[in-house]
């Protein structure tokens, strides 16, 4: 039977919604990368500044605005069925739903007819994909632009004009999401593809290449000059500090990177694309590379790591675009592994994701028959103990609905040639679903700050002038205007600032230093779920200020 025929394109459309949705709603912004992302989409939101992104009254230069500005305007059209955190998060749903249709396109421009859905498969089932792609901040828009402007140098021996402009428009929307990082990977594989390998030395490949140049200027042109226009001094902190500053060191974003980060980090972010990608190469690469087909990602592949480990700063989250390429090799060879290896993959993952939804699905009715959280230890250390669980009916109609359309999927699995891959992904489906709907409220009482900030602002007096802050991160500065309304005065910029009430954050483990000169402690919490972070809020003795301050001994969270 033709493999076309075998996986189709409602099954994987159905497969597709099944991953994508659940997790895109119900849950306040996390740290470490949707608060500020949203602290961001919140000023847009409200009339804020396109050209200089905000946070919390300050400007925030890290990464251009496309994913903040179209946030925003999602969030705009959805905020009246919504919360306006939920609203802006479906971005990302729709950012990701045109990254999934991305990989099918390149890998059936790649390989032909039938190869996009298995691509789309292995790049559904990489563990690294799961979180960060129901998350909002701007590596999802990024991750888009890199799929789009890959399927443009995919197209360009083909269709030339075609491919130009997918091209150019995908590094813009790369560049527009996170700077520089899009041009320059995709500008390397781009020149470097003719010049290692004749089947691109061709007027095709330039008339691409000049095309995409003409696509892609507005995007480079257009907002570094309007944000140039507005403050010479913003632009170079932009780029040089933010971009530069992340290759030669002295920028200090995100976590120093350590060696060989990502060759131990790929293993399990990409599985299982990489090792069948792996397998692709074995299987059809014997000549070495001289198939146009493996030339592309494999050499995208390579460029893509070697910037990656060139930067001082390191993420799992960087690694995202890795998995386009991999994914789209993966689906040339997915279909030639041996029978016997593909029936016994296919009973370990149902093992596997089988165990781990019986679980989940205790997990949850020990919560609803017994009124609180399981006993279990390990899990104790993460999440509150003293959550009080509610039956939520829809969460739980899709949590079943979700469970019973995995139980039949294993009754026809053996129809698929792919069947180990087809298990891998839909038990991931299942147990993200399943995470995502039962467990939610549970992790989302750990990991918000709405509890703890509503306990705070019920320390402070109604008329509490303002409240200045002491090594507050972005995370805590955006989630504090959003839940609270109150923009912190942060000692590091306004050290003068004469304000009644300080909020301090320090670490839980350090000795509490509080600020000098006659204050004394109103309130200290954390989150549920964060025992390492301490948040500590500081009143002037009434003799300070000559000024009455209501104080009556600490307010715990």
């Amino acid at each position: 039977m033709a493999l076309q025929r075998q996986l189709t394109l409602p099954f994987a459309l159905l497969l597709g919604i099944a991953y994508v949705v659940p997790g895109l709603v119900g849950h306040d912004p996390w740290k470490p990368n949707e608060a500020y992302s949203f602290g961001i989409i919140y000023n847009v939101w409200g009339g804020g500044d396109w050209v200089v992104p905000i946070l919390a009254g300050e400007p925030f230069m890290e990464k251009p605005p496309l994913f903040y500005i179209s946030a925003a305007y999602v969030a705009t059209l959805f905020s009246s069925w919504l919360p306006l955190h939920d609203a802006a998060r479906l971005a990302s749903g729709i950012y990701m739903a045109a990254t999934l249709v991305l990989v099918g396109l390149s890998a059936r421009a790649t390989w032909g007819e039938g190869r996009g859905l298995v691509a789309v498969m292995a790049f559904l089932g990489c563990i690294g994909l799961l979180v960060d792609s129901h998350l909002m901040y701007t590596d999802i828009a990024l991750l888009a632009g890199f799929a789009l402007s890959y399927y443009g140098l995919a197209l360009s021996r083909t269709r030339p004009a075609l491919a130009g402009l997918a091209l150019g428009t995908g590094v813009g929307i790369g560049f527009m999401s996170k700077g520089l990082i899009a041009p320059g990977i995709m500008g390397c594989v781009a020149v470097m593809l003719p010049a290692l390998f004749g089947a691109w030395r061709n007027r095709d490949h330039a008339r691409c290449l000049a095309v995409a140049l003409l696509a892609a200027t507005p995007w480079l042109i257009i907002w570094p000059y309007a944000l140039y226009h507005r403050s010479p001094e913003l632009f170079m902190q932009w780029l040089w500090i933010n971009n530069f500053g992340r290759y030669l060191g002295f920028a200090h974003l995100g976590a120093e990177s350590e060696p060989w980060f990502y060759t131990r980090t790929l293993p399990w972010f990409a599985w299982p694309a990489l090792p069948l990608a792996l397998w692709s190469a074995w299987r059809l690469g014997r000549e070495g590379l001289k198939r146009p087909e493996l030339q592309l990602p494999v050499l995208a592949v390579i460029v893509m790591l070697a910037v990656l480990g060139a930067s001082a700063s390191a993420g799992t989250q960087y690694a995202l675009p890795v998995l386009v390429p991999l994914s789209v090799l993966a689906a040339g060879g997915a279909t030639l592994l041996p029978q016997r290896v593909a029936a016994a993959l296919d009973w370990l993952c149902r093992a596997l994701f089988g165990s781990l939804a019986m679980v989940l699905w205790w997990g949850w009715m020990e919560m609803m028959f017994r009124g609180h959280p399981p006993d279990w230890s390990w899990l104790a250390r993460y999440l509150p103990m003293d959550f009080e669980p509610q039956f939520q009916l829809f969460a739980f109609a899709v949590a079943v609905a979700l469970t019973s359309a995995w139980v039949l999927l294993l009754l026809r699995l053996r129809e698929w040639e792919i069947r180990p891959l087809l298990s891998w992904t839909a038990g991931l489906t299942l147990v993200w679903g399943l995470v995502s709907t039962l467990w939610l409220p549970w992790l989302d009482s750990a990991k918000s700050y709405r509890g703890m900030f509503a306990s705070m602002q019920r320390a402070l007096p109604a008329y509490h002038g303002c409240l200045a802050s002491r090594n507050l991160g972005e995370h805590e500065r955006a989630m504090l205007e959003y839940m609270t309304g109150i923009v912190s005065v942060r000692h590091e910029v306004r050290p003068d600032a004469r304000c009644d009430f300080t909020l301090l954050q320090d670490k839980a483990r350090d000795r509490r230093v509080p600020p000098q000169g006659g204050w004394q402690l109103v309130w200290q919490g954390n989150r549920p779920g964060d025992n390492r972070e301490r948040f500590s809020l500081f009143g002037r003795r009434s003799g300070e200020t000559g000024k009455l301050i209501p104080v009556s001994g600490i307010r715990p969270e």
